[in-house]
Parts: structure tokens; sequence; C-alpha cells
């Protein structure tokens, strides 16, 4: 995005405010990454479905919906996707399922912005594929209602930020900056790949081509409507081997089916 690009959505896509109830709002998964650095772990089928005590990574993420209340999923797939299709179909417990699957790589808001049509909600909630905070999704949901942002992030906080970079926000929730990987040394919070985006927020992201949340589109929002939500869940990323082998260890303490 360029910085005289409008603000604003300019198409009718036929949404409203529609989402009083956290069960009305849709869930999107960004289940579409390559999953390079973790093809050591998983070189056969998306990273979305590395098993974790026999289960796919994917099925604790629902679960954390399901819990939450939620109704509807959407999983924006891409690398494999075929096989995550085969294995949850259209239905995960309360959840029902849908799917929109990238013709090649479009970054995280490239895979949102062409699943558009298919976002129904406003707001929509939106989670990384390959990574788990494990904040109250309820209290984000009530949080952003309060608020009425037009996009906002949930906050994790870790004991090294270096690898993450992480963000200033103001007493009200405001974020002022993003401070890229490896600035910050220490405990800190980072951004934990939740979110609540309005519809316009969606469609201002360019169509068909590859586009970053973290890198264009949340840098674009700073000043206007961006807030964060500060939440003590733990947090996990699976995207390296190394943290992949701390995945058992976080989930022991949950219910595997």
């Amino acid at each position: 995005m360029t910085s005289d690009e409008p603000f604003r959505g300019d198409r009718d896509y036929g949404v409203t405010d529609n989402a009083s109830d956290i069960s009305q709002v849709l869930a999107v998964i960004l289940a579409g990454g390559l999953g390079t650095r973790l093809r050591s772990v998983v070189a056969d089928r998306p990273k979305v479905l590395a098993e974790i005590h026999g289960r796919s990574f994917l099925s604790y993420l629902l679960d954390h919906l399901v819990a939450a209340g939620f109704r509807s999923a959407l999983l924006c797939t891409g690398y494999l996707g075929e096989q995550i299709e085969q294995q949850f179909g259209t239905q995960f417990g309360s959840l029902r399922l849908s799917y929109s699957r990238e013709p090649r790589p479009l970054g995280t808001a490239g895979a949102l912005r062409l699943a558009l049509p298919l976002v129904n909600s406003n707001p929509v909630l939106v989670m990384n594929g390959d990574t788990f905070a494990a904040g109250d999704l309820c209290a984000f949901w009530q949080w952003r209602c309060s608020k009425q942002p037009r996009a906002a992030i949930m906050l994790s906080r870790v004991n090294d930020c270096r690898r993450y970079g992480s963000l200033t926000v103001d007493p009200d929730g405001a974020v002022l900056e993003f401070r890229e990987k490896g600035k910050d040394l220490g405990p800190g919070w980072i951004n934990a790949g939740v979110y609540f985006f309005a519809h316009e927020v969606i469609e201002m992201i360019p169509d068909n081509k590859p586009v970053s949340l973290e890198y264009d589109v949340f840098p674009k929002l700073v000043g206007r409507g961006l807030y964060a939500f500060p939440s003590e869940g733990r947090f996990l990323d699976i995207g390296t081997p190394e943290d992949f082998a701390s995945a058992e260890s976080f989930f022991s303490e949950r219910v595997c089916r």
C-alpha cells in the first residue's frame, strides 16, 4: 500500500454491523503459510496439521473458538490446503467451517483480502494459524465492543521480545509504535496474532497481490483507530522446530481428545 491510498472501503459487500454477540462473529484462521522453517518436522503437510498429543495444531485453535462461543470459522488455506479440507470438512463441534484457498502465496493480508467475499460479519476475528494465544477471547470481544476500534490486536507478554518485535501503546490502548525484531531485549508485550477488524479494514487491502498485515497494514493504521488489548494468556509460536518442540508441554494441561 502507498501513503496516498484512501483508508476506506468503496464497494458495497452487503455487510452491516450485524455482530452484537460473539456467536455472530466470523472467525478467520490464516492457515496458508508454506511452513518452510518447519519442513524438517512436517514435510508432508501444512504446518497447521502438525500433530501435538496426537491432534493437529489447528484443532487446538478451533477448540479455543468453540469454547469462546464462536459458531462459524473460515480457513484461509494455501500450500497443501486440500489436506486441511479433507481432515476437517465443514463442521468442527459447534463450528461451521468454510474455506478460501490461495492460488499463490499472498501473505497474511493478501489471503484475508482474497477471502473478503466470504467475510459476512462486521467485525471479524482473525487469527494466525501458526501461533496459539491462550488469552480470553470473550474478554477481548467485550473490550472491543467498548472501544469500537477499526482494528484491535491482542497482546501477549513474553520473556524475550527480540524474536517477535514489540509495540508501544498509550494509556487508553491506542497503538503508538511498532518496533522491529531484535531491538528490544527482555520481557515485553508482543502481537499475539489475534485481531478484530472492521470490515472496511479488509476492504482497503489491495486485491490480488502479496500483502502483510504486520508490515503493510498495521503501520498504516497507527493513529487511525488501531488499539491493543493486553492479555496474560500464554503464547506459543510453532514456526520453527525449536518452538514446535515446546508445544507438547504447552498443551500438557489441556484436554487432549
